[in-house]
């Protein structure tokens, strides 16, 4: 179950705090990269990684050798960061401009998945989100990819949520002024399939093929 606490309360727009766990969940499952903090003994670290969900744990992996990975081993408490930008809020004044977005934190610390079957069992919902079917057909990790690869996941037990979908917010003093406001809509865009040389002309995997239109 979620766990409430000081590092959790929205202070700044708190009314923008959003408990719902289907949007904590959409947010992660919409996004393909966060960021994790954590500091050890040569400074404070965020780095970049991939990571998908399972239930209420966040996962990631990396290589044995890296520091994050190694980090985490060690028993570090983190804060990972995700945030989805949905668009620039263009207001009269120059202080009044925001943007709109999904954000989520969670703090916690990660636990090692041991075992093979369990290392390619959390590896599938990784290939899952990328793209439903792919681990059908790709190959599966072999026993010295597995060896060299950590799989870490984290309860997603202590988060905060913030969302901010709003029209720009204008001072009434600046409501007559003569300038342009409302909202840039930002999204991500699929692009089309670009196909590598070495990969076979027939059969295109029926999610490649729609992966512009979705």
């Amino acid at each position: 179950m979620p766990t409430t606490s000081a590092r959790t309360r929205v202070r700044r727009l708190p009314e923008l705090a959003n408990h719902e766990r289907s949007m904590l969940h959409a947010i992660v499952d919409e996004s393909y990269v966060c960021h994790i903090a954590f500091s050890v003994e040569d400074g404070t670290h965020c780095i970049p990684t991939a990571h998908w969900r399972q239930g209420e744990y966040l996962y990631i992996h990396g290589s044995n050798g890296s520091r994050l990975i190694k980090a985490l081993k060690s028993g570090v408490q983190v804060s990972v960061a995700i945030t989805l930008l949905d668009g620039l809020v263009l207001a009269k004044s120059a202080f009044s401009h925001s943007m709109n977005y999904r954000s989520a934190v969670a703090y916690g610390h990660f636990q090692e998945i041991h075992g093979q079957d369990e290392k390619l069992e959390a590896l599938d919902m990784f290939m899952e989100k990328i793209a439903t079917g792919r681990k059908d057909e790709a190959r599966r990790g072999n026993f010295k990819e597995l060896a060299a690869t950590s799989l870490m996941r984290m309860p997603l037990t202590e988060t905060a949520v913030k969302v901010s979908d709003s029209e720009p917010a204008d001072k009434e003093e600046d409501i007559d002024l003569p300038v342009w406001a409302g909202i840039l809509p930002l999204m991500t865009r699929r692009g089309m399939p670009i196909r590598a040389d070495h990969s076979p002309c027939g059969t295109v995997p029926e999610y490649v093929k729609s992966w512009a239109a979705e």
